[in-house]
């Protein structure tokens, strides 16, 4: 097969492509593409809850899908651009780790809508994302995401002669569903002693009362809290 010959075929596929696919289907599928992952970022903006929230991350959900719906659309049925996208993409390496398992979801979510108006399967893809929403505020406010919201270390040094102790539990007890030493040690040469007390909080606004409270008892220095999270990242 000669030169020409490509060139005739490979024409040919592209006026078949062109043919098959006009401006308005393609503006349609990218404004669906942009409508449908921008509530996706907004719902993961306002369900979030890590330390470090990302922007770009929320930029790259809608870039994402936008790319996958012109990818997908440019693609169509032909089967040499699907194979020739593919090698393209094995060329290029991502290296952003995605530490959070639900941050890769909402990533996936919003390449499944980008794929999906991309193919002008539109009714998939505005019911799938409604499902995928309606399970994320599920999962948002259920009574199980919460349940070690308000989980945190008290740590303070007390003096080893005039500290009550007891004192300080009670004080704990007032702020504090749960109270639980989990580790005394010497601090100053033996003068004075380091406490650790796992606790649950009341309501997260007991946050700043538990230092000033502990703070306020004689004998007790540099009372601190550390909440906790489902996912601590070093």
């Amino acid at each position: 097969m000669d030169a020409v010959t490509l060139d005739a075929i490979t024409l040919d596929m592209l006026v078949q492509r062109g043919q098959g696919l006009s401006v308005a289907e393609v503006a349609l599928s990218t404004i669906t593409s942009f409508t449908l992952s921008s509530v996706v970022a907004w719902a993961y903006a306002h369900t979030y809850r890590g330390f470090s929230y990302s922007r770009s991350f929320v930029h790259a959900l809608i870039l994402g899908a936008i790319c996958t719906t012109i990818m997908i659309a440019a693609i169509g049925n032909n089967i040499a651009l699907g194979l020739g996208v593919i090698g393209a993409l094995a060329i290029i390496r991502f290296r952003t780790q995605i530490r959070d398992p639900r941050d890769m979801m909402f990533l996936f979510a919003a390449l499944t809508i980008g794929t999906a108006s991309g193919a002008r399967v539109y009714e998939v893809a505005f019911v799938g994302t409604a499902v995928f929403l309606g399970i994320v505020g599920y999962l948002h406010w259920a009574p199980m995401a919460s349940l070690h919201t308000y989980e945190g270390l008290v740590r303070f040094m007390a003096d080893a002669q005039s500290c009550d102790i007891a004192a300080v539990e009670r004080r704990l007890e007032e702020c504090c569903t749960k109270v639980k030493l989990t580790s005394v040690r010497e601090a100053f040469q033996g003068e004075g002693l380091e406490y650790s007390y796992q606790v649950r909080l009341r309501d997260i606004s007991y946050q700043n009362q538990v230092t000033q409270r502990l703070n306020a008892i004689a004998g007790v220095e540099d009372a601190s809290l550390m909440m906790h999270r489902s996912t601590v990242e070093i």
